[in-house]
């Protein structure tokens, strides 16, 4: 990292913990080395991203990426989505969707949400491997924008 830039942590909402493992072991497979924060439930990564109290100021010190699941057990990735995208703190926040569900409608909604990307997990091991591989590559070079 150059100048004043501030290190990325990752935010991971993923039930599955075999997808969630995979996950985070083709990201460090693609290079990146940046902090994996795990959630398995929108209530706890909610309250990370956007503090106990709901405001969003907590996460402002640093930059954040999401990694974010549609079927959680408590609540959709969709909810999550749009509590991130319409908080003031958490607007800008990247978010890249990761999940098994295919419908154009939801993926749609995802993007008229503010999602940055959505990636289909492919049902087979290799595919979704893949696609994960793809992501770190990806992370490797985006920039992340201030959160202020």
């Amino acid at each position: 990292m150059t100048g004043n830039a501030k290190s990325v942590t990752i935010v991971m909402i993923e039930d599955d913990e075999g997808h969630a493992r995979l996950i985070e072991k083709n990201i460090r497979r693609a290079g990146v080395s940046n902090e994996i924060v795990p959630f398995t439930n929108g209530t706890e990564a909610l309250a990370y991203l956007l503090s106990p109290d709901g405001s969003g100021t907590d996460g402002m010190a640093c930059s954040l990426l999401i990694l974010l699941d549609l079927n959680l057990p408590d609540m959709t990735g969709i909810e999550i989505l749009e509590k991130v995208k319409s908080n003031p703190h958490t607007k800008r926040t990247p978010v890249v969707v990761l999940t098994t569900t295919d419908d154009a409608r939801e993926i749609q909604r995802c993007y008229d949400l503010g999602a940055n990307v959505y990636i289909t997990k492919p049902v087979n091991y290799e595919g979704f491997a893949n696609a994960i591989r793809q992501l770190g590559l990806f992370f490797s070079v985006m920039q992340i924008p201030e959160t202020t």
